[in-house]
């Protein structure tokens, strides 16, 4: 996995400053620590921070083609390429390295972008055709590889990070009021929009192409959901075949790599069955790593010991103090870039450096089945909800709610908050956000910490509309469940996921994550299939679970769905924490800032001192404020203090003329 950057003058020959490139190259070392390249000419440039994990010898980037027209910078890893580049080598293209990212240009070259249809695998790429002058930027599918850009002044620049952008001294650093509204509200921003203003994410599925001064996007993929009518009711024992072959297959491409590659193994059904695949069919001494916790509540060390037993497998943990986690907070809030409302990312932070530590560059997770197969309590509840709904004052359907939450339904007060809850709205099964209204409607109530010119700002603005616009046009005949995995996939997934946890603090510490259950392939096929084998009755992930029966011990595939999540408040207000959380939200930062009313943040902290189990809304809301506050300090306040640093580039092709080569050093 790699960091790229890019500057295109959108309206001709304006030249390309060399020392801006090295300067955004600079704060992607952690992206790619390897080597740098950087092409350029009058009017464009590329740049290139490299993870070198196919191909080590011969390929550095950027890569050209045949004729040195077409030049690439890629982040990412396309698993079939191997088999694309026979069909290309027939076609008669030659190849000077071993690499995929050669491959993705040739086959650029054949079919535009078109091509992005072929690709199997998770990538974020810029393609200059020099002779064209035209730019392509593509992103994959479910977006596990960042890319974003913003335009000043008709040129535009593009980065996999948004600190990168940041350091072009011409580009404003502010916070966007209405992304601030949306994070605190769906956990966090819908694509396109950043936390910064004018700042932009290239959405998922998507590409976008600069030629003669026009900008045009265009998506190439969605999430394969479909009518109830187009589905496929395979019977389970076939269906459940059939998901074994693609994901041991998945498994199997994700394996390619001329470096090793290991796995995270939590004791959980999805990444113990990644790990079991591997080990019975490819790597009998794979290498795994998983999370401990200092808290009982949050820690799965049995499930994860009983795993490591049953594979006999080389496994490493991680302690994750309480401690620990609240002293690299603020590092994590510097590779996440936007506002957090969970301590969660902090943990596989902390992973991450001790796979990386180990001396690996590339693990498997298991991320994204729960998605896929139907494993969320929020799907499970849509589910009750809607039957609740057709009978509303039953005394008996409201108590399934149970099934979901026993444990709280074990104390009659919150069983009965509980029950509350989710009455809310119940009748509102039109509206096509009815699976997520209610806990986003929830996550909103902190937004009362907002000060009043933040609120000001934000106006009537909600970012409710926005998504009923942006549904698929089929979207109204899907079957329920399927509408809900959709909200979760492009929202929470994409945006949360797989970047604050996924890429953002696996790439903090040089390593790439591989996501089997992502394949497209996968997708394709549950995208097709009848949500009774998804969740059956009540019981998540049915097919997956019967996919694994008699494969993992049934201890794994029948225990009970376990969250993953991280300690708030015993993370971020002990005595290691105290001092920056106090400082953050001290009375002089937060006017500073102007995101939030300082007399309601006092009481809070006030409050959460003297509580020893804060509600969930007191430690959400105490999480996403710290948090704003760090964002706000390190990239807009302190931004200029903390961005200094060199980097060797190891290979430069400068195509500049002399005339605009030489005016760009006098800038």
């Amino acid at each position: 996995m790699c960091g790229i950057v890019g500057i295109c003058n959108m309206n001709g020959p304006q030249g390309v400053s060399l020392d801006t490139l090295k300067n955004m190259l600079s704060v992607l070392q952690h992206r790619g620590p390897d080597e740098a390249g950087i092409y350029l000419d009058d009017c464009a440039g590329l740049g290139h921070a490299r993870l070198s994990i196919i191909d080590l010898s011969s390929g550095t980037q950027p890569i050209h083609n045949e004729e040195q027209t077409m030049w690439i910078v890629y982040n990412g890893e396309v698993y079939n390429y191997p088999e694309l580049k026979k069909d290309l080598q027939k076609n008669g293209h030659r190849f000077y390295t071993t690499s995929d990212t050669e491959v993705i240009l040739h086959l650029f070259e054949e079919k535009g972008p078109d091509c992005l249809g072929q690709l199997n695998g998770q990538f974020a790429f810029a393609i200059w055709d020099s002779s064209q002058r035209k730019l392509f930027l593509a992103r994959d599918r479910l977006g596990i590889r960042p890319l974003h850009y913003t335009i000043h002044k008709d040129v535009l620049i593009f980065s996999s990070e948004i600190k990168s952008l940041l350091m072009n001294e011409d580009i404003a650093r502010e916070i966007d009021p209405i992304a601030m509204d949306q994070i605190f509200t769906f956990w966090t921003t819908l694509t396109p929009r950043t936390v910064f203003k004018n700042i932009v994410e290239l959405p998922p599925g998507h590409c976008l192409t600069v030629s003669e001064g026009q900008i045009a996007i265009k998506r190439y993929w969605d999430i394969p959901f479909c009518t109830r009518d187009s589905q496929k009711d395979i019977p389970p024992e076939q269906l459940s075949e059939r998901i074994r072959d693609l994901l041991l297959d998945a498994v199997r491409i994700r394996l390619r790599s001329d470096v090793p590659v290991g796995c995270y193994l939590s004791g959980g059904l999805d990444s113990s069955a990644v790990t079991s695949f591997v080990v019975k069919n490819f790597n009998s001494d794979v290498r795994t790593f998983g999370i401990r916790f200092e808290e009982h509540d949050f820690d799965e060390g049995d499930y994860q010991n009983q795993m490591v037993s049953f594979l006999n497998v080389n496994h490493s943990e991680m302690q994750a103090s309480n401690s620990n986690i609240g002293a690299v907070f603020p590092q994590v809030l510097w590779h996440c870039e936007k506002p957090l409302l969970r301590t969660a990312p902090a943990p596989l932070f902390l992973l991450s450096k001790l796979v990386y530590q180990s001396g690996y560059k590339v693990v498997l997770t298991g991320e994204g089945a729960d998605e896929v197969f139907g494993g969320y309590n929020i799907f499970r509840e849509s589910k009750v909800r809607r039957f609740w709904a057709r009978y509303p004052d039953s005394q008996n359907r409201p108590e399934l709610i149970g099934e979901l939450y026993p444990y709280i339904f074990d104390n009659p007060r919150l069983k009965c908050t509980l029950k509350s809850f989710f009455a809310k709205g119940l009748d509102e099964t039109h509206d096509p956000l009815y699976s997520h209204l209610i806990r986003w409607e929830n996550t909103g109530r902190i937004k009362t910490f907002f000060s009043d010119e933040l609120s000001e700002a934000i106006g009537t603005s909600r970012g409710y509309e926005q998504v009923r616009q942006s549904l698929p046009e089929s979207y109204a005949r899907w079957d329920n469940l399927s509408k809900a995995q959709y909200l979760e996939m492009v929202i929470f997934l994409s945006n949360y996921l797989l970047s604050s946890q996924g890429d953002r603090v696996a790439m903090a510490h040089s390593l790439e994550i591989r996501l089997p259950y992502l394949d497209p392939r996968i997708l394709d096929l549950m995208g097709r299939v009848p949500a009774k084998w998804k969740i059956l009755g009540l019981s998540e992930k049915h097919i997956l679970k019967k996919s694994f029966k008699g494969i993992l011990p049934k201890d794994i595939i029948t225990r009970p769905k376990h969250p993953y999540r991280a300690p708030i408040t015993q993370s971020l207000l002990n005595e290691k924490t105290t001092d920056y959380a106090g400082e953050m939200l001290s009375e002089k930062p937060l006017r500073k800032a102007g995101l939030f009313h300082t007399g309601k943040v006092n009481r809070l902290m006030q409050k959460l001192k003297m509580s020893k189990n804060p509600s969930e809304m007191d430690s959400m809301a105490f999480v996403g404020i710290l948090s704003s506050q760090l964002i706000y300090h390190q990239f807009v306040e302190d931004f200029s203090k903390r961005s200094k640093h060199s980097v060797d580039i190891d290979l430069v092709v400068d195509r500049r003329s002399e005339a605009l080569k030489y005016a760009n050093q006098k800038k």
